[in-house]
């Protein structure tokens, strides 16, 4: 079993709750980013220094994030050695995908734990040096899901 790598919260304000866990938990912080996916458009920020991160995520609510009208939590991610299988896998495991980067380009889907009240997101590997260079520049690996070899894949 790998690491998660980061935990996500979904936020209507970046900039304040950047400020507050600065304040609470003496974090530092990488430069905020606007993107898009889909029709969605979004801030997001990761915290530096290196695994886990803290991701946060503001956008507006009926996205991909849901209601984000408040902040919360929304996911656990992990990077995952094949990401069509991890999800094939999840889903197997009654653990519904409520959304997927995989259309627009982007190798993650997010999967719906009720037990957990959020999700758990996969990312495929090959994604990881572009997160690296852009959120910790010079840092290292991370570990990831070996899909093949996970005890429960039931396309093994």
């Amino acid at each position: 079993m790998s690491d998660f790598y980061h935990v996500c919260f979904t936020v209507p304000r970046l900039e304040a709750a950047m400020r507050d866990l600065t304040t609470a938990a003496a974090v530092q912080w990488s430069e905020p980013v606007e993107a898009s996916i889909g029709e969605w458009d979004y801030r997001i920020v990761f915290t530096a220094g290196g695994a886990p991160y803290i991701e946060l995520i503001e956008a507006p609510p009926g996205g991909p994030w849901g209601d984000t009208s408040r902040p919360g939590f929304h996911h656990l991610g992990w990077w995952t050695s094949d990401i069509t299988s991890g999800t094939d896998r999840l889903s197997a495991a009654g653990f519904p995908q409520t959304f997927s980067g995989c259309p627009f380009g982007r190798p993650f889907a997010y999967h719906r734990l009720a037990s957990l009240g959020g999700h758990v997101e996969l990312v495929g590997l090959g994604r990881q040096s572009a997160f690296i260079d852009t959120w910790n520049p010079g840092g290292d690996p991370m570990p990831a899901i070996n899909e093949e070899a996970y005890p429960w894949n039931p396309s093994r």
